[in-house]
């Protein structure tokens, strides 16, 4: 049994994310969304974090955010549940860093260029717009 000393503490517990992740993928229902946010609330609440890539900013010495452009044209940030996840990636990520769930999410709000925050990109994937960035959110205060 794997006692979590090969994980960073913020992260033990997020695949309770990518399993809830899961079944709404099997079955996308409002009950399951529903759920995969109350599953999400929680990890808020135990300090949970993810992973977050970042990139060289070409305007300043500060890293940004990597972004993940849609077909559509949206833009949305990218975070990993866990470095499995994160590992999938086509273009393995060169930086990464921990960020708490509650800070990225209150961050990605005041954000305007971006729609909102996608959770595992190349696999368990759940899309939050801004509304369900807020609803996760609001839930906690």
């Amino acid at each position: 049994m794997d006692n979590g000393h090969n994980k960073d503490e913020g992260l033990i517990g997020n695949e309770k994310i990518e399993e809830a992740v899961l079944a709404l993928q099997s079955e996308p229902s409002q009950e399951m969304l529903a759920h995969t946010l109350t599953v999400i609330r929680r990890r808020i609440r135990e300090g949970g974090q993810f992973i977050v890539a970042v990139e060289p900013s070409l305007e300043s010495t500060q890293m940004n955010l990597q972004i993940v452009k849609t077909a559509d044209g949206a833009v949305w940030w990218s975070a990993f549940t866990g470095f499995e996840e994160e590992l999938k990636g086509a273009d393995s990520v060169k930086s990464t860093f921990l960020s708490d769930i509650d800070k990225l999410f209150e961050t990605a709000l005041e954000v305007p260029e971006i729609n909102g925050v996608i959770i595992n990109p190349w696999n368990r994937t759940i899309m939050l717009d801004k509304d369900l960035v807020k609803g996760a959110v609001a839930g906690e205060k």
